[in-house]
């Protein structure tokens, strides 16, 4: 992997995928939605972060990972 890094809402990301052979440029309005969903994502990460250490916050930390990922991804599709 480079270290070069692009914002995910910047539009140079469709030219760069190892996986996906194809992205689409996102609308202003998408590129909003899909920062205001990470930036709430690391907000709550950041409680979580705040409460411990157990098995169950590990789970929580894990759930809303996956949760942001699935909306951004219904964002990107």
């Amino acid at each position: 992997m480079s270290g070069d890094r692009i914002d995910s809402t910047d539009d140079a990301r469709v030219g760069n995928s190892p996986m996906r052979h194809q992205y689409r440029v996102l609308s202003d309005e998408e590129k909003a939605q899909m920062a205001a969903l990470k930036t709430k994502g690391e907000e709550l990460l950041a409680l979580i972060e705040e409460c411990g250490s157990s098995r169950e916050l590990s789970i929580a930390r894990t759930k809303t990972e996956e949760a942001v990922m699935w909306a951004v991804k219904h964002v990107t599709r």
